[in-house]
């Protein structure tokens, strides 16, 4: 499905269907989740190569951030569905004596997903699941720069839905630029800031609400009395994975000047350990999405001081784990996310100046801090301001389902992961039930003198 009129019948179609009350149930919602999981479990091998085919991944590293998290996702969901869809009763104050109020989570309508390219399994199937959960009916636009799996997803959703009730586009910008001309009832993009504005943007025409979940440069600041051995191998682990194409990927990393030779040295180590002495060769190493991103990374190493790596192969679009000291502020590698498998080292004086830097620049999507000392980790956490963060680790606050995700500021707007994301696609209505049997004289007019100050003391 791709041409506009397919596009406007398909939501016509899921308007109409979702108007039958088809996705209300408890029961409607298991079995569309059940069936996705199931689709999934069929068609694991085909993802497997589509993620290789686009991106490099082994298919431990699919496993560990594409199909287990969208699996773990789906039964956590079928969980807690039951008890998400509870109305919920709430005090009512005494001027409405004789009446019970209470909230109902209402499913929004009909949804759009928009999704990036950098986990694309993940990144379209994870929004899809509270989608689902929450009642609604879906269009899903995976990214056209990840053909195989935008093509594995289109027949796991033909396999385990009717296109009325979760339909997937395939495209690139002209089909992106016809979904965002329709109104739908709220819209979900992953991707980043440019894209970002453009989505908002166009669904201001029709009011439609929005979650971005966009990106940003997140820092990781490494203090004097961190564990510097740990702190090295979990930067690396974090910044390389997917070869630097994460969002929440460690951007930077703000270093004590005094710990500055211990830290680069045990990058060093731990860059070999993962994927050893040629990382070409490793199992374990990705690719870069595209030519043109590819290009754009080249550029940001442009003069700099190369610490480590630097290696690359346009042919099979590798660049090598890249770590940069001496990198200036004002230097082009850090005017963008760079999302990709370079690390700027930047040397500070003390954690002080850190704080610093990272509170003058655009709120992150992430912050990684690693010290032993408590005191200062509580004061970097309240002190600067991220979607997200970890201490003394990276990434992993994504993988629990009791943490939203999302982003603050430029970063994004909206979260997700969990209930919370039953929340994004829901509208809690608030409902007063009102009793027959009594009914107060002194709501109607004409009132007396004394009302207001009747009204006053109340």
């Amino acid at each position: 499905m791709s041409n506009p009129e397919s596009i406007s019948h398909i939501i016509a179609k899921q308007r109409f269907f979702f108007g039958q009350g088809s996705t209300l149930t408890l029961q409607s919602r298991k079995k569309r989740l059940e069936a996705l999981d199931q689709a999934i479990t069929r068609h694991e091998k085909t993802i497997f190569d589509a993620l290789a085919l686009d991106l490099g991944k082994s298919p431990e590293e699919a496993l560990l951030t594409e199909i287990r998290e969208v699996k773990k996702e789906i039964r956590f969901t079928l969980k807690h569905l039951s008890s998400w869809m509870k109305s919920r009763s709430v005090p009512t104050p005494i001027t409405l004596f004789g009446s019970k109020s209470r909230i109902q989570p209402q499913p929004l309508g009909t949804v759009l997903i928009i999704a990036p390219w950098n986990y694309p399994f993940n990144l379209s199937l994870m929004p899809l699941i509270p989608a689902l959960a929450a009642g609604n009916t879906v269009i899903m636009k995976p990214s056209e720069m990840a053909p195989a799996t935008s093509a594995i997803l289109a027949k796991i959703i033909s396999d385990a839905f009717l296109p009325e009730e979760v339909a997937l586009v395939e495209g690139g910008i002209p089909e992106t630029t016809e979904l965002l001309s329709q109104a739908f009832d709220h819209i979900f993009f992953t991707g980043g800031e440019a894209v970002g504005r453009i989505v908002m943007e166009a669904a201001t025409r029709h009011l439609t609400p929005v979650t971005l979940e966009l990106g940003g440069k997140s820092p990781a600041l490494v203090a004097a009395d961190a564990h510097v051995e740990l702190a090295a191998k979990r930067i690396v682990w974090g910044k390389f994975m997917n070869a630097g194409q994460t969002c929440v990927a460690p951007d930077y990393v703000l270093v004590e000047e005094g710990i500055l030779p211990q830290f680069i040295k045990a990058l060093k180590k731990y860059i070999a350990a993962f994927y050893g002495e040629t990382p070409g060769k490793s199992p374990f190493y990705g690719r870069i999405i595209s030519e043109r991103h590819f290009d754009r990374l080249l550029a940001l190493l442009e003069n700099q001081h190369i610490l480590v790596g630097g290696i690359f192969d346009r042919k099979e679009r590798f660049l090598a784990p890249t770590v940069l000291g001496d990198v200036s502020a004002e230097s082009p590698v850090m005017q963008e996310e760079i999302f990709g498998p370079i690390l700027p080292l930047i040397p500070v004086s003390d954690m002080e100046s850190a704080i610093r830097f990272v509170q003058n620049r655009p709120k992150p999507l992430a912050l990684y801090v690693f010290t032993e000392d408590r005191a200062f980790c509580e004061k970097v956490l309240r002190e600067t301001t991220s979607g997200g963060a970890c201490v003394n680790d990276t990434l992993v606050h994504l993988s629990s389902h009791h943490l939203p995700f999302g982003g603050v500021g430029p970063s994004g707007m909206g979260a997700y992961h969990g209930k919370e994301g039953f929340r994004t696609f829901s509208h809690y209505k608030s409902i007063v039930k009102t009793s027959t049997r009594l009914d107060l004289p002194l709501r109607y007019p004409p009132y007396p003198r004394w009302f207001r100050h009747l009204m006053n003391r109340i």
